[in-house]
């Protein structure tokens, strides 16, 4: 993130981590609730782990990866920016 790479590429503004969270657990019972809580607390963009898209190293992706990105869309609102992955 610091070197704006992967996602972070082209993105010129300064960059400061609000907070890090995890989905919640199969199949992504909190990631809503947790994205609402960072955009409260000034998020702007919501970027989610790479493990969840493109899977762990030895593969697996989350089976629930675009359907927990798009909840996290429409209840956080087109004005906040989602990454699919990090890296």
């Amino acid at each position: 993130m610091r070197e704006k790479r992967g996602a972070f590429e082209g993105i010129e503004e300064e960059i400061e981590i609000v907070g890090v969270n995890s989905c919640g657990g199969c199949p992504g019972k909190k990631a809503v609730f947790r994205a609402q809580e960072m955009v409260r607390r000034g998020a702007d963009t919501i970027a989610f782990a790479s493990c969840i898209s493109k899977g762990t190293p030895i593969g697996f992706p989350c089976p629930f990866a675009k359907k927990m990105q798009n909840a996290v869309q429409t209840v956080v609102g087109d004005n906040i920016r989602i990454l699919e992955y990090t890296h």
